[in-house]
């Protein structure tokens, strides 16, 4: 049977689905494991999520990644995202990093658990607990999967929960420039700072900015923050565009549209917008971060172009 230590694997499931004429039937399933509670386990397959109770699941094991990335990509990857979205306060445990931003997002506020923190993973863990304590906030631990498997199979014999599953997803450069730009939409504006409406329409999905999340957003050299609007100079759709790390990766946050203005292209028109200027900044890979569970989400990125590269768990001391 599965343990929570395989959560962000590969896995196979194989279910009862029925019986027909005194003979069990079976149903398999294979994908990556994105929960396990004491009830179900929930797996993220090619076709969708599927959960099922475990009184229905008759065998299941992890079987190995169908691609997984060099250790080496990982890291650099992780550490592209965070000079994308720097926390105002850092540490250095090791190869660890360290990060608060006034409890403005995960990311922002979690150890990122890649390299070696030069001590013992107990003796990582106790740290990491000790710095959170000491600026007032609940420890969080970035565990890239499955890189930081022995990192999450520590936190869970220790009781330390986990937010939902993220993707870190990439797309080839090539496939955000293709095709002719939309010119039946409005154009997309580029512009080095945001304006006020543009973190309002944030802080409609994020929350309120604390002064943190100001200094995260506005402190990338390359940075770019896109908005569309209408006729009347209403606000359709925001996003923000980031180059960084040694290979230059192009990453894409915040990307929202007005619900009136949803369903007419307008986030592939500006994930266009952005490509185009981050080529000119010398971006030559693209990345992105999304919860598992958005679905929607996940399946407009899908049709961008974007498959998931690895994910990673945001680990909750007790």
């Amino acid at each position: 049977m599965l343990r929570r230590q395989d959560v962000g694997h590969r896995v196979v499931v194989r279910r009862i689905v029925g019986v027909s004429a005194d003979r069990t039937l079976f149903s398999d399933a294979l994908g990556e494991l994105v929960d396990l509670t004491e009830t179900d386990l929930t797996i993220a397959t090619a076709k969708g999520t599927v959960r099922v109770p475990l009184h229905e699941v008759h065998r299941a094991k992890r079987v190995p990644a169908a691609r997984r990335p060099p250790a080496a990509e990982v890291i650099g990857l992780e550490l592209a995202a965070n000079d994308a979205w720097p926390a105002p306060v850092q540490a250095r445990l090791g190869g660890w990093i360290l990060r608060a931003a006034e409890n403005w997002t995960g990311r922002a506020n979690s150890a990122l658990a890649v390299g070696d923190p030069d001590r013992t993973l107990e003796e990582a863990i106790d740290a990491v607990t000790r710095w959170y304590t000491d600026h007032g906030q609940q420890a969080l631990i970035n565990a890239p999967m499955p890189l930081a498997a022995p990192v999450n199979a520590a936190l869970d014999e220790r009781g330390w929960s986990a937010r939902p599953l993220t993707l870190v997803q990439t797309a080839p450069m090539e496939r955000l420039l293709a095709g002719a730009a939309r010119t039946d939409l409005p154009p997309v504006a580029l512009a080095d700072n945001p304006s006020d409406d543009w973190y309002a329409m944030v802080a409609d999905h994020k929350g309120t900015l604390p002064p943190a999340a100001k200094r995260v957003l506005t402190g990338v050299p390359d940075a770019v923050f896109a908005q569309v609007r209408d006729a009347a100079g209403e606000l359709l759709a925001v996003a923000r565009g980031t180059v960084t790390g040694a290979q230059r990766w192009h990453g894409i946050a915040l990307l929202q549209t007005a619900p009136s203005a949803r369903r007419t292209g307008l986030a592939a028109h500006v994930v266009r917008a952005m490509a185009q200027w981050a080529t000119q900044h010398g971006a030559t890979r693209v990345y992105l971060q999304v919860e598992e569970r958005n679905t929607p989400a996940v399946a407009l990125y899908g049709k961008l172009g974007f498959t998931t590269h690895h994910t990673y768990l945001t680990r909750v001391s007790p």
